[in-house]
């Protein structure tokens, strides 16, 4: 049905096995009572040689897997998943700093337009 979302989700790999944790796949609404759980982790099948090629570099500091985008090509779905390195401190500190003043503003522009 096409309802299914990556919202923090992401993916780790476990036993020389890649998992995605988190992903929301909505049951089948025409299902029964042996549907199954909609954020159970479900397993990715990659090649053995990529799945070293990952690891190589997940082993550098700070480094993650997240799922970009899900696709259909024939009968199969595919994820997307890109190598991502976290925020710092300070990088986090900066955003949050952007996103305040911009609420204020948005606030204030609010208040001026309602007189």
């Amino acid at each position: 049905m096409g309802k299914c979302s990556l919202k923090e989700s992401f993916i780790q790999i476990h036993k020389g096995e890649v998992f995605i944790y988190n992903m929301h796949i909505s049951p089948y609404e025409k299902g029964n009572i042996f549907n199954k759980d909609p954020l159970r982790p479900r397993k990715l099948l990659v090649h053995r040689y990529e799945i070293n090629k990952i690891v190589g570099k997940i082993d550098q500091k700070g480094y993650t897997l997240v799922p970009l985008q899900i696709y259909f090509k024939g009968s199969l779905v595919k994820v997307e998943f890109a190598l991502a390195k976290g925020k710092k401190l300070y990088d986090k500190r900066a955003d949050i700093a952007k996103k305040d003043t911009r609420r204020e503003a948005e606030r204030e522009f609010k208040v001026s337009n309602l007189y």
